[in-house]
Parts: C-alpha cells; sequence; structure tokens
C-alpha cells in the first residue's frame, strides 16, 4: 500500500510540473486540458458503465483493468523505480483504447466532458471522434 501511495505521489507531481509548464510556455488551453484529464476520464468510465448502450464485452475490460491496477500482485514489482508500475500502465492505456474504440461514438461525446478532439486522440482517432 505504501507503494502504490508514493507512486500516485511521483504521478501527481509529474502531472502539476507538466501543467505549470504548459502554464509558463503560454499554452494554457493545453494546461487545463491536461489538468482535467483525469477528473474527465473517471466522469467518462463512471458513465459508460452505467450506460447500456455501451456493450457488455467493453464493460467487463474496464473492470478487469480496474482490478488489474488494484491488484496488489503484478508481473514487475512496484518497488522497481519507472518498471514498476509501468505494466499497470500498460494495461490501462490497453483497455482505454479498447474501450474507447468500441463504444459508439455519440455515447462517447455524450458522456466526454473536454475537448472532443483530446477524446479523438485517446482513441486513436485523427480530427473528431465521429
Amino acid at each position: 500500500m505504501r507503494s502504490l501511495a508514493i507512486g500516485l505521489g511521483i504521478v501527481l507531481l509529474l502531472w502539476g510540473a507538466a501543467v505549470g509548464l504548459l502554464v509558463l510556455l503560454g499554452r494554457r488551453a493545453g494546461a487545463r486540458e491536461l489538468a482535467t484529464l483525469v477528473p474527465n476520464l473517471l466522469l467518462l468510465f463512471r458513465g459508460l458503465l452505467r450506460d447500456p448502450r455501451v456493450p457488455r464485452r467493453a464493460k467487463l475490460w474496464l473492470l478487469f483493468a480496474v482490478a488489474w491496477i488494484a491488484s496488489p500482485v503484478d508481473l514487475v514489482p512496484e518497488f522497481i523505480p519507472v518498471a514498476g508500475p509501468l505494466d499497470d500502465a500498460i494495461v490501462a492505456a490497453l483497455v482505454l483504447r479498447h474501450l474507447l474504440r468500441r463504444t459508439p461514438p455519440e455515447v462517447l461525446l455524450e458522456h466526454w466532458r473536454g475537448d472532443p478532439a483530446i477524446l479523438a486522440a485517446l482513441a486513436g482517432r485523427r480530427g473528431s471522434i465521429r
């Protein structure tokens, strides 16, 4: 549990530093999108899990990812710097991409609170999500 708290603290510190750097570089819109990315993703996931239009298989993959990340058993132990949390990040990214590609675009846009271009980038689509 302690390593999870340390890892979360490091991620939050890096996230805050990236937002601050974007503000210093004059990219306020990018800083705002980065600052709201995690809350927007959490709201998206909550909405998609409750939406009957989302395929059941995509919901199962999302629940798998949550269980994987919460599990104390990892392929690479958490105490190994950088590589430790990497397996969790890879699983999270792959499941996120799968969920975004299997869900109808209108459902995604209905639950997404941020810029649609960010959602399109996360889904691996150019331009817009439609």
